[in-house]
Order: C-alpha cells, then sequence, then structure tokens
C-alpha cells in the first residue's frame, strides 16, 4: 500500500488528486501525507480530504497532516510537488513592473519576466526538497505540478539523483477541446502530441484516418463564434500548421507575436484565459480565499464535495505502479533523444508507457521545424535561468530574461536589465542573493 506526500497541501489540486487516487480500489489503500508551512490552510485542506476519505476511500486510507517535511517524506513511495513559494506576496511585482516597461502577461508564471522570477524564488526550495527525498525516500517517484514546469524539471536533471516526471493538464484538455472544435467523438480522436510542457503540437490529428486539419482550419475561417473561443491557437494553428496545447492566453506570452504592441492585443486577446492583460495578478488572491471558504463550506456541511474522477494523471500513474496496469501519460522528462530537434540537455513533453517498472519516457522523432524553433527560443531562456539559479549568477539570469521571446519584442537590451535589476530588488526577500 503507498505512501503518498503531498507537498504544498493548500494547493488547489489537492482535493482532485485526493478523489482521483483514493476512489481506485485495485491501489488498495495507503496512507496520504499532506505538508504545508501555512497551518489554517494545511488544516482546511485536512479535513477535506478526511471527508474524501469517508467518503470514497472505503475506510483504507489514513490521512496525515504536518508542517515537518521531513518527516512526512521519510519512506514515501510517491511525493506530489505542489508548492507555491511566496504565496500571493510577489504577485503584483511580477505583472505590475514587467507592465511598466509595456510588457503586458496574462498568467506569467511560466516564462516571461513572471516565469524567471516564480523560477528564481520556485526552484531553490524544490532542490531543497529533492536534496531530502534523496536521503528520506530516494526510490520515491516524484510528480511535480508546480510551474514553471520546464524549468523546476530541468534543475532537478541536472542537480538530483530522484526520479522526476513533470505533470500537466494541457495534453489531454486540449485533446478534448479539438474534439469539441473539429465535432468529432473523442474516443473516436486520433492524435500525436509532443514538443514543451505548454508549448506541445498536435502534429497528428485525424478521424477514422482522414486529416482533420483541413476542415479545422476552414471551419475556422468561416466561423467568428468558433474563433472567438481560442484566437491566438487558432492563429498560430493557421500561420504554422498545427495546434499547441497551452490556452490563448497563457500561449500569447510565449511568442513575439501577439502582446507587444496595443493594437495586437485587441485583436488577439479576449477576457480572462484567452489573454486579459494581468488576468493572473488580478484574480489569484480571490482564488485563493475562495478556494478555502469552499473548504470550510464542505466541512460544515454546507456544500456538496464532488466525487468525479478527474484526467489529471497522478492516480492513474499510481494505479499503473501499483497494480502493473500499463497507461500512457504526457509528462515531462529530459530529453535523451526523443525530440531529435530539439536540445538533448533540455527537457521536453512526450508520451510515457507507465507500468510497475517505472515511466518509461518514448521517442517522438523530428518535429516540424517551424514548431522546433518555437520551442527551442523558450528552451534557451529556460537553459539560461536554471544556469543562474544552479551558479547563482545575477548576469546569466538577466542574459536569461533578455531571450525571453516576447520581453525582447517590446524592449531592449537596456530596458530589460533595467526591469531586471528592479525585479530583483522587489523580491529580494523571497530569492536567492545573486552574485
Amino acid at each position: 500500500m503507498p505512501n503518498i506526500c503531498f507537498l504544498g497541501a493548500g494547493s488547489g489540486f489537492t482535493r482532485y488528486l485526493a478523489v482521483d487516487v483514493m476512489q481506485v480500489p485495485e491501489i488498495g489503500g495507503g496512507e496520504f501525507r499532506l505538508v504545508d508551512i501555512d497551518a489554517e490552510r494545511l488544516a482546511l485542506s485536512t479535513g477535506v480530504v478526511q471527508k474524501v476519505a469517508e467518503r470514497v476511500g472505503g475506510g483504507r486510507w489514513t490521512v496525515k497532516a504536518t508542517a515537518d517535511r521531513r518527516a512526512a517524506l521519510r519512506g514515501a513511495d510517491y511525493v506530489i510537488n505542489c508548492i507555491e513559494v511566496s504565496g500571493t506576496a510577489t504577485v503584483r511585482h511580477d505583472n505590475d513592473i514587467p507592465l511598466k516597461y509595456g510588457i503586458s502577461q496574462c498568467i506569467g508564471d511560466t516564462i516571461g519576466p513572471g516565469g524567471l522570477m516564480k523560477a528564481l524564488r520556485t526552484v531553490p526550495v524544490w532542490l531543497e526538497v529533492l536534496r531530502d527525498c534523496e536521503e528520506l525516500c530516494p526510490d520515491a517517484w516524484v510528480l511535480n505540478y508546480t510551474n514553471p514546469m520546464n524549468m523546476l524539471c530541468l534543475a532537478a536533471a541536472r542537480a538530483s539523483r530522484m526520479r522526476v516526471v513533470g505533470l500537466c493538464h494541457s495534453v489531454q484538455g486540449s485533446s478534448r477541446q479539438l474534439a469539441e472544435y473539429a465535432g468529432v467523438p473523442y474516443a473516436e480522436l486520433e492524435w500525436r502530441c509532443g514538443g514543451i510542457n505548454h508549448m506541445s503540437w498536435f502534429v497528428h490529428l485525424a478521424h477514422r484516418g482522414q486529416n482533420l486539419y483541413p476542415l479545422l482550419c476552414r471551419r475556422v475561417q468561416e466561423s467568428r463564434e468558433l474563433w472567438e473561443k481560442d484566437p491566438v491557437r487558432f492563429d498560430m494553428m493557421l500561420h504554422f500548421g498545427a495546434f499547441v496545447t497551452e490556452s490563448s492566453g497563457h500561449f500569447s506570452e510565449y511568442v513575439p507575436y501577439y502582446r507587444k504592441r496595443r493594437e495586437l492585443i485587441d485583436r488577439y486577446c479576449r477576457a480572462g484565459y484567452l489573454g486579459g492583460e494581468s488576468f493572473y495578478a488580478d484574480n489569484w488572491p480571490t482564488w485563493r480565499r475562495e478556494c478555502d471558504e469552499w473548504r470550510q463550506r464542505v466541512l460544515a456541511g454546507q456544500e456538496e464535495l464532488k466525487t468525479e474522477r478527474s484526467p489529471e494523471y497522478a492516480s492513474y500513474i499510481i494505479h499503473a505502479r501499483e497494480t502493473h496496469t500499463p497507461y500512457v501519460i504526457h509528462g515531462n522528462v529530459p530529453n535523451t533523444g526523443l525530440i531529435e530537434n530539439l536540445p538533448r540537455d533540455g527537457c521536453v513533453e512526450v508520451a510515457c508507457l507507465v507500468d510497475r517498472h517505472g515511466i518509461h519516457p518514448t521517442h517522438f522523432g523530428r518535429l516540424p521545424s517551424q514548431l522546433a524553433a518555437l520551442c527551442n527560443a523558450n528552451m534557451q531562456m529556460f537553459d539560461l535561468t536554471v544556469q543562474a539559479i544552479l551558479e547563482r549568477s545575477r548576469e546569466k539570469a538577466i542574459y536569461a530574461l533578455t531571450l525571453d521571446p516576447l520581453t525582447a519584442a517590446v524592449c531592449s537590451p537596456a530596458e530589460i536589465r533595467a526591469l531586471a535589476l528592479e525585479l530583483f530588488e522587489a523580491e529580494r526577500e523571497f530569492i536567492p542573493a545573486l552574485k
């Protein structure tokens, strides 16, 4: 029976993953260890997970809570990482200082100024966690959900012996959206996807052997209603030949095309997840508070606890490994030649077979050159950021931001340096001293 350690139990992922894992009878039960440094949020989350154990766990699961990470990691079989370093204290800095320089972000947690700063805050703590894992649970699988995904996985590959896979829901979510957009049953959709996290590409998309891209391109061009559902991703599909996995708003931050001038933002970006300016910064503190309020209502019996299994991969990995029931996920892993025309020392997102013996990435081959070039532009920024963190190099952190596609489209190198230094100063409490 597995021992599962959940780091960052105040995360909104906690209830979904607990529901997912505990309702699979074949896993046979085990121990769910919740860890968070915020005592109030840990108590709320623990109460909800205990309700999950009562509702769907069938008495097979023990729930424990602690602020002591090392105690929870000892002997763990799986470590699920959902930490949020600095909470909401830096949200406005990440967004508002770049905006002063003309850089408009929607989410800002994966690349760009916001992604750089989140990596500087998060990766050092993440590496401390992995060092604890090496000592206390060296045989565990570490399942990472925290962004910036690629940079955390890259840092782990370069500085840790732990077995780490990065998990996101953008591949399974986007494939379902594509079935809806194309008007075909999801079970009949044929697809193949690969790239990097938030920039994986559906290089094959078909229904009963027929390529769906001509149909989808025609529909998008003929239907304004369909176009408005995903304008940036549809525009990328029309001009680059494939649909990408991340939402229009988030993806608009990863390329130099859509957010560098106000008229382009107005043309291609919409409210909310479709590209709203400062969307994450304006809403994250509210979402966090509403999550806690929801937990309070559930514990007070004022709201029903839903128990449908989500498409998140964690429970399927645990199920596959514990019962030797093979399952395919799309995971973020080191590029050991899996995607031939992306950097071999980077991390990629590819299909992985999971069974009792572990998580086995599959060979993808080559991405179309134009798609590989877009991924590579992001990967160079990720590479320099991780170098900067491991070496505590101020200059390499600035180089990383200077190579960021959106930042470079808006600012000169001198402006980017000034922006970086202003961010470093504003968040010095939460980032390591850079030399």
